[in-house]
């Protein structure tokens, strides 16, 4: 299937990591060239290693969400050497296991602006480009929090739900430009974040880590962690010319792990 793609620029945000480099690498396989961004730029490197290994086209941005002076730059760097951005997919870091209460307003508010308004700002300044030329696709990864709110982590369960009203208000001011914005749900994917809030779960709990994964694994009725191939394979058909008639959704990739329909 050809999902149209070739030729089209991408930026991913958090494509140094497990989730943003599976789909940084799948969308340069469907042949868009792609802006890979990170905080850590030896991250973002390999991932663009990788892309030029299998052929496709791919420079590396170093990139600190919570810093809004970078969005210009960035920005004006991709459009010089890729041309300006068709695909946005935004993917943020997640805050620390946390309860919801007692949080300082100075944790919430840092969070805040790297986790949310790091995103629309972003999307803002893409969004233009992509209106003039009547194409363009949006597509946010958040958590599964945000359909069933996950036990200590707190922050993350509140600031990402604030995307979903964002993105399906943004949805149906643009979808007459031909753009789509859309929000996509990881599951229990086995990503290094994964591993670490199974590994924060196991100290909390008094438990082996494996004791943790095994009964996360046993809630799944597919039977086992997400591969991140398998996401970014549904993040690539929503930027695909084949998904123009999705918009203001939220897709769930989680093996059937959410219980509420």
């Amino acid at each position: 299937m050809d999902l149209g793609l070739k030729g089209k620029t991408a930026l991913v945000l958090g494509a140094g990591g497990g989730l943003g480099g599976a789909i940084a690498k799948t969308l340069a396989t469907e042949g868009a060239k792609v802006a890979v961004a990170d905080i850590n730029r030896e991250a973002a490197d390999r991932t663009v290693v990788d892309i030029r290994a299998a052929g496709g086209s791919a420079m590396a941005l170093e990139w600190d969400l919570a810093n809004l002076d970078m969005i210009e730059p960035n920005l004006a760097a991709i459009e010089k050497q890729l041309g300006s951005v068709d695909v946005l997919v935004n993917i943020t870091g997640g805050p620390p296991p946390t309860l919801v209460s007692g949080q300082s307003t100075e944790s919430w508010r840092k969070y805040f602006d790297s986790m949310v308004l790091s995103v629309i700002a972003i999307s803002d300044a893409v969004l233009q480009k992509m209106r003039e030329k009547k194409w363009g696709r949006i597509i946010t990864s958040t958590s599964s929090g945000v359909v069933a709110p996950i036990s200590n982590l707190g922050l993350s369960n509140s600031l990402r739900m604030s995307l979903l009203g964002w993105s399906k208000t943004l949805a149906g001011e643009v979808g007459r430009d031909g753009v789509t914005v859309n929000v996509v749900l990881p599951g229990r994917v086995a990503t290094q974040r994964i591993t670490f809030l199974d590994e924060q779960k196991a100290k909390r709990e008094g438990r082996a880590v494996e004791e943790v994964s095994a009964a996360s694994t046993a809630s799944i009725p597919i039977g086992r962690y997400g591969d991140p191939q398998e996401y970014a394979d549904v993040v690539a058909f929503l930027a695909s010319s084949r998904a123009s008639y999705m918009t203001g959704s939220v897709i769930r990739v989680d093996g059937g792990l959410i219980a509420s329909v």
